[in-house]
């Protein structure tokens, strides 16, 4: 079984932040901008905890669920399921699409590629 504990390490401080974000932030930009490129963060390094895959494979299934969730608030999927009066489903499937969201969801992608670089490169020099 692979496990990769500097992975599970990045998730658990992109959770913290996520849920800090959820609980305490209400404004204009941190709430419905960064934490959409940061939940890119939180997907990669819980799918890199558990996955022994290269960056580029794990960061573009990332993205394309991502870009799934979005399609699927375009299509109003969380009504057609029954689901629109289910705080936990519109939680985790969200209740309106975004062309922002899915820029975001982008820049999370790019950004994920110097990273993992930059973290790549501490642990080799350690």
């Amino acid at each position: 079984m692979y496990f990769n504990r500097s992975a599970f390490r990045l998730f658990l401080y992109f959770l913290a932040v996520e849920i800090a974000i959820a609980l305490w932030v209400r404004d204009r930009f941190v709430r419905p901008y960064l934490g959409d490129v940061l939940v890119i963060f939180l997907l990669f390094y819980a799918l890199k905890s558990i996955l022994q895959q290269t960056t580029p494979v794990i960061a573009t299934a990332v993205l394309f669920f991502a870009f799934l969730i979005e399609y699927l608030q375009y299509v109003k999927a969380i009504e057609w399921l029954g689901l629109s009066h289910n705080h936990i489903a519109q939680t985790m499937l969200g209740s309106s699409f975004s062309v922002h969201d899915l820029l975001c969801y982008g820049l999370g992608f790019l950004a994920l590629f110097p990273l993992e670089h930059l973290r790549k490169k501490q642990s080799h020099s350690k």
